[in-house]
């Protein structure tokens, strides 16, 4: 079977290994894009056949050794069809009170580096007139959070990077779309009461929160063929919160 090559940045736990799993159980070579190997990545890439869900050792906020990054996958492994941008630091705080080394690190590892990332990664299917990018950003982006104005001003970004690189490469067969999920359970939310989660449950219109498979189904339909003429949108996936 021909796999399409797909990275997924953050793809060692959380939404990202979700994502990376349910590629692979598509029919994609997955590169799963992380500091350290999880042992739930372990436990993933052992569920499919060798070579078929790989793990990418790689620090992103080492912005100057992407373009090699890429270069060196690309070489082993052949040009890159889709690319998910999931990694992302959920650093809460009062932006009065947050340390601008924090902020820092923030800004440059949700969207300096996937914009970066996505430069390098989207030249190849520019070249081969076909490829998917998809932007994971959150709906924090277009609603707000108290204690969270860096990081939802980071997932605002996204969007609008979404929007515009999709006027850029279309005209070259190559998609950009984003997913924007709700709260979910992941080490992200760990910190929330069982309260503060019921709170944000009740809310929904389908009085729930979202599953990171939820979010990792969206993401495969719009890397699918059925998604081919879907370009510079961005699906929420919030069980109705924002309804």
């Amino acid at each position: 079977m021909d796999r399409r090559n797909v990275l997924v940045s953050g793809g060692t736990r959380g939404v990202g290994l979700a994502v990376a799993r349910k590629l692979a159980a598509d029919g994609y070579r997955v590169f799963a894009l992380g500091r350290k190997e999880s042992d739930d990545l372990a436990r993933a890439i052992a569920e499919f056949d060798a070579g078929v869900m790989n793990f990418l050792p790689f620090d992103l906020s080492n912005v100057d050794g992407i373009p090699e990054l890429v270069r060196e996958l690309k070489a082993e492994h052949g040009p890159l069809y889709g690319l998910v941008n999931n990694a992302a630091l959920g650093t809460e705080g009062l932006l009065s009170n947050m340390h601008n080394s924090d902020i820092q690190r923030l800004v440059t590892l949700n969207t300096v580096s996937p914009i970066v990332l996505t430069k390098y990664a989207v030249r190849s299917m520019m070249t081969a007139c076909a490829g998917r990018i998809v932007n994971i950003s959150s709906i924090i982006g277009f609603t707000g959070y108290s204690g969270l104005s860096v990081y939802g001003a980071t997932k605002a970004s996204m969007l609008g990077f979404t929007r515009s690189l999709a006027r850029e490469v279309g005209r070259m067969g190559v998609t950009v779309n984003a997913v924007a999920p709700g709260i979910m359970e992941t080490e992200m939310t760990a910190s929330m009461s069982g309260d503060q989660r019921a709170k944000i449950a009740g809310r929904a219109a389908l009085k729930r929160l979202v599953d990171v498979e939820d979010v990792a189904a969206a993401v495969a339909f719009l890397m699918s063929d059925a998604a081919r003429n879907i370009t510079g949108s961005t699906m929420t996936v919030d069980a109705g919160n924002t309804a």
